[in-house]
């Protein structure tokens, strides 16, 4: 038998290096499961261990759009097996899925955006007129903030619509939202590992860029090779005594998410609006370095936890 360890689920590598260096770092044993191909033997007992998916809704973005779907299988097969599954079969539909997010944040009384969902292309331009300008469009699949665009009038949405530019949702499915107007042009991502709040941070939306993945890997250079400017800050004053963390922590917990990232605005009619969720978070590395506590780090020990505590109930069976 296989020694148990954490199996981190997941598409993408170039996202993997803080985390294997928080594994490391906290002597918790892990090993990467890319699901870009392979197999599974459904007759047969997944090896002991834990299993964490960090499957992502850009995946397409990757050529790994299949992945969704590999992931769907095995997900369901450890979890028919009785495994250890952090952000299972349940959360991958949450994180391919605004809709799913949308619906599930509003059940629980959190404030999200005015929101419409159009299948197909026929009904965009006439739902769009429900919302006045400035609005969004986005992808139900989407990632990284790429697809969402803003509109300041709808003859140039009606355009988009019509012409050769038009960049249909992965899953068929267009958000028209309305448009955010924030106090400051920043928005803020809250940090979640195993029901627990872990930092804040500030992210600047100045230059108009919906772009905002905060992984080392998404960084982008500014003119002549030069670093662009920071992106992201830590947001001290965000603690877990605020009233939008306690609504976060129980959404987490209905909707069975262990590890992620939520993204809100601070508008300027007093609303604190959520509108995205991300089940496969990562982390900005100017920010881990002056964190009290590193996003990494604490989800390689909640993992750890786990893959302890899984260990020792197997030890006093056997002893039993």
């Amino acid at each position: 038998m296989t020694t148990p360890k954490v199996y981190a689920i997941h598409e993408n590598p170039e996202w993997f290096p803080p985390f294997a260096a928080a594994f490391a770092a906290e002597d918790v044993p892990v090993e990467e499961w890319l699901l870009t191909e392979g197999s599974i033997d459904l007759s047969s007992e997944p090896p002991q261990g834990v299993f964490w998916s960090r499957l992502s809704a850009s995946a397409h973005t990757r050529d790994h759009a299949a992945s969704k779907e590999y992931g769907r299988a095995v997900l369901r097969w450890l979890e028919s097996w009785g495994r250890t599954v952090v952000n299972g079969s349940a959360v991958l539909e949450l994180e391919v899925s605004k809709v799913a997010q949308h619906a599930a944040l509003r059940a629980v009384g959190v404030d999200v955006p005015q929101t419409v969902a159009v299948f197909g292309t026929a009904d965009l331009k006439r739902r769009a007129r429900e919302f006045s300008a400035p609005f969004i469009s986005k992808h139900n699949q989407g990632g990284k903030g790429l697809g969402v665009r803003r509109w300041d009038a709808h003859d140039d949405f009606d355009a988009w619509v019509d012409g050769p530019d038009f960049e249909p949702s992965p899953d068929g499915i267009t958000l028209i939202q309305e448009y955010l107007w924030t106090r400051e042009p920043f928005v803020t991502r809250a940090e979640y590992v195993g029901g627990e709040f872990v930092y804040a941070v500030r992210v600047d939306t100045s230059a108009g860029s919906f772009e905002l993945c905060p992984a080392d890997a998404c960084a982008v250079d500014g003119e002549a090779g030069e670093p662009a400017p920071p992106l992201f800050a830590l947001r001290d004053e965000i603690a877990a005594e605020h009233p939008l963390i306690a609504q976060h922590l129980a959404f987490l917990e209905a909707a069975g998410i262990r590890i992620g990232g939520i993204e809100f605005a601070e508008t300027l009619d007093g609303r604190l609006v959520t509108y995205d969720v991300n089940t496969n978070t990562n982390y900005n590395p100017d920010v881990e370095r002056i964190a009290r506590r590193s996003g990494p780090r604490q989800i390689a020990r909640h993992l750890g936890g786990l893959l302890a505590a899984q260990t020792a109930t197997a030890e006093t069976a056997v002893r039993a």
